[in-house]
């Protein structure tokens, strides 16, 4: 049988290589060569004890997600002595069929039946390898002891200890990938999503998601990227995958430049809503004192006092001052005088927001309602562009003071 390869040449020499591939082959004769077998039927296939407790469901999607949704338990959903008494069958290795070889030559007792319905993928391995003497022998090569320890155990009963998910948690990774062992697929997703990436591995963990069909911990992995960009782009890790995949070095740098690109949009609308508030607050202040007054300016029917407490209309002191100016500056025509023009500006959009001319007291509101008629398209489209925002921002300001004030 032909066995499945996974090769990794990317890892950085900061994170724990795989040994270049991951590979799978069956004994035969003190050799480890990858050749194919037929099953020798004159063998039992299983020798477990008559005693052995029931099987457990086989694992698929985790039901205990109660109090946190994303955090895993550190077991299915069968009950905790099934679990135990099936931890300590394969502790035990008491009918074990199966010999799993690891790369220090390290053998781990194991039985046929439940790999198989544990791990596909698993099962058509030793399906098609040779039994010698009621036992069957396969090699998992390219990965430590202990990782294929805890993967098999977790077959087992899905116990593991926090610790060994710790260390070993990208080749445990790799095995539930190649294994389709998607329960502990998403026990090492859950842990590397829950601190332990850092910019010195976020590189080597994206290329390890994307080659094990991870991708919510391929996008956790490029946020990761995008919001520490400097420190990831000096690290090993980074410099290994540019020489190795430099496609994917390309396609982070766009990444980051739409990043850095929506970024500054996103500021600069902050910005224009900024000035359009301002705008609305300066209408609201510029008939606060046309029609009210306010200290020493004001409406020539209304009685003004200097000593009188400020108004709520956080406008109103600069526009004050700009009314006043208009009031007694000689050029004041459109064109001559900045601080004119900006009056002039400030009650044309008045005139265009403004429901009651006939009833307003700002000056020359009616007057600028007559006049919209001889504007160009290009003006009128601009003034009502203008406009609309103004209105957008008092209706965010209105909306945000009733939803306080109902709070």
């Amino acid at each position: 049988m032909s066995s499945p390869n996974l090769h990794t040449p990317w890892l950085s020499s900061d994170v724990e290589s795989f040994g270049g591939s991951f590979n799978i082959c069956i004994e035969e004769e003190g050799t480890a060569d990858t050749v194919d077998f037929l099953e020798d039927s004159s063998y039992p296939v299983c020798n477990l004890p008559p005693n052995i407790p029931d099987p457990p469901p086989v694992r698929g999607k985790i039901h205990s997600r109660v109090a946190h949704p994303r955090q895993l338990a550190n077991s299915d959903c069968f009950p905790k002595e099934t679990k135990d008494a099936w931890d300590g069958l394969f502790k035990d290795g008491f009918g074990a069929d199966v010999h799993v070889r690891t790369e220090d030559g390290s053998v781990i007792p194991a039985h046929y039946p439940l790999l198989s319905v544990a791990s596909p993928v698993l099962g058509n391995v030793l399906l098609q390898s040779k039994v010698r003497n009621g036992i069957r022998c396969i090699k998992i090569a390219g990965v430590p002891h202990g990782a294929v320890y805890v993967f098999i155990r977790f077959l087992y009963s899905a116990c593991y200890d926090e610790e060994d998910i710790k260390k070993f948690v990208l080749h445990l990774l790799v095995l539930s990938h190649s294994y389709s062992v998607p329960s502990l697929k998403r026990v090492c997703i859950n842990h590397l999503e829950q601190g332990w990436l850092t910019s010195d591995n976020v590189i080597d963990v994206l290329q390890l998601a994307r080659e094990s069909d991870a991708p919510r911990l391929a996008l956790f992995c490029i946020r990761m990227v995008l919001r520490d960009f400097k420190s990831v782009s000096s690290t090993e890790g980074w410099k290994v995958m540019r020489r190795a995949n430099p496609a994917l070095e390309q396609e982070l740098l766009e990444f980051v430049v739409e990043a850095d690109t929506r970024k500054q949009d996103r500021l600069k609308k902050i910005e224009e809503k900024k000035v359009y508030l301002q705008l609305h607050e300066a209408m609201e202040a510029l008939v606060h004192i046309c029609r009210d007054g306010c200290r020493t300016i004001g409406p020539c029917d209304k009685v003004l006092k200097a000593n009188q407490a400020a108004c709520n209309f956080p406008a109103c002191k600069g526009l004050e001052s700009l009314v006043r100016h208009f009031s007694s500056c000689k050029i004041r025509v459109p064109g001559g005088c900045v601080h004119c023009k900006r009056t002039w500006q400030l009650l044309e959009l008045h005139s265009r927001i403004c429901e009651e001319p006939d009833y307003c007291k700002v000056p020359l509101c009616r007057h600028f309602k007559v006049k919209m008629v001889q504007l160009t398209k290009k003006d009128e489209v601009k003034w009502k562009v203008l406009v609309s925002k103004v209105r957008a921002a008092k209706n965010a300001v209105n909306l945000f003071s009733s939803r306080r004030s109902a709070a």
